[in-house]
């Protein structure tokens, strides 16, 4: 199994995870963990996902999720888990 981290930033409106799952089952991408909140009108979601299915490159995938949130106005990362485990090791 292959995972990704996928983070979620900006303000809230109606269809993110939507928009955001939508694109992630058109790439074959599972979703193993989804966290998400709503602070003071601000969304912030963490997904955990299965890229092993996937039928693109890790940059393909990277690059249009970040396309996607600036479409809709959000800050969306895609990173390998091993980066971001390294990242946000205590």
């Amino acid at each position: 199994m292959r995972k990704c981290i996928i983070t979620v930033l900006g303000k809230d409106q109606v269809g993110i995870i939507a928009r955001v799952c939508d694109y992630l089952a058109g790439a074959n991408i599972n979703v193993l963990d989804i966290s998400q909140t709503i602070v003071d009108g601000y969304f912030n979601m963490m997904m955990v996902v299965d890229v092993s299915a996937a039928d693109r490159d890790f940059s393909v995938y990277a690059g249009d999720l970040s396309r996607l949130g600036e479409d809709i106005g959000l800050n969306i990362r895609c990173q390998r888990s091993e980066i971001f485990e390294k990242m946000h090791r205590l």
